[in-house]
């Protein structure tokens, strides 16, 4: 089977084990169900995300110009504590970002390899903890707009981590862990301003991804230096497609690329 089209990040579905899928312009790719066969990715040309244009993408699968003037890249995304919109002070627009800040927000705690804390609109739950490969999260606070949940996040990182170590997540070498517990002990960091919002009763989630076999050894796919790769698929988790000889492709990363994939 052979399929053609732009790489957007993989949509996802929270069952007993995650579903995958892959989304082109005209079909769609159950990723899941291609486990254990061989794959080709063959890179073609860049498009735009947001105007189709073909040219070499910037950032999130967008042309340079776009990721400077569109308002759903503006630097409040990558920091929420930036946000103005409950100021009525805009970025870019300050009628996308009022809808974009100004909805409820958590702030939680999620283990891909160890604890970090990290913040996503309440509607990204629990997506957001599967693009990151968590086998584990749990709610700190839900917040009413996205500057508090950034002035939290920024409060608890001092005592906790906000990255996530992808080799270890793709390797599986991860700590199980309390989170729970973990939350308690962060409780008294939490800014006064959010300190009504605790999830005080809230439980974990677990999450389980389809992978058959994890590698020792990680060696990142970038397809702008190595435009055609062939593998046996092993697994997904995170963003991930996870071959048998340890290669990782984050697909999340490649948004923009116009790929030709065939399963053999």
């Amino acid at each position: 089977m052979r399929y053609e089209g732009m790489l957007t990040k993989m949509k996802t579905e929270l069952e007993d084990t995650v579903q995958y899928y892959l989304i082109f312009e005209l079909d769609f790719i159950h990723v899941n169900q291609i486990l254990d066969k061989r794959l080709s990715i063959n890179f073609l040309n860049f498009r735009c995300v947001h105007c189709n244009g073909q040219k070499k993408v910037f950032a999130q699968g967008h042309c340079y110009q776009c990721f400077s003037t569109l308002p759903q890249t503006g630097e409040w995304i990558r920091s929420p504590e930036m946000s103005k919109a409950h100021l009525g002070i805009a970025d870019r627009d300050l009628e996308y970002e009022m809808e974009a800040q100004l909805q409820p927000h958590i702030v939680y705690l999620a283990n891909s390899s160890d604890v970090k804390v990290g913040v996503t609109r309440k509607t990204q739950i629990p997506t957001r903890w599967i693009d990151q490969g968590a086998h584990e999260a749990i709610e700190i606070v839900e917040v009413p707009n996205r500057y508090l949940a950034g002035i939290t996040e920024v409060a608890l990182k001092k005592h906790v981590s906000d990255k996530t170590n992808w080799r270890r997540m793709l390797t599986n070498d991860i700590k199980d862990l309390n989170l729970e517990e973990e939350r308690e002990k962060l409780k008294e960091y939490i800014p006064a301003e959010a300190k009504d919002y605790y999830l005080e009763n809230n439980k974990e989630t677990e999450i389980r991804f389809p992978v058959l076999q994890f590698p020792k050894k990680v060696k990142t796919l970038n397809l702008t230096k190595a435009p055609y790769y062939e593998g046996v698929l092993k697994g997904i988790k995170g963003q991930y497609l996870i071959f048998e000889d340890g290669t990782a492709f984050n697909v999340r990363a490649h948004e923009g690329y116009v790929v030709e994939l065939e399963v053999k």
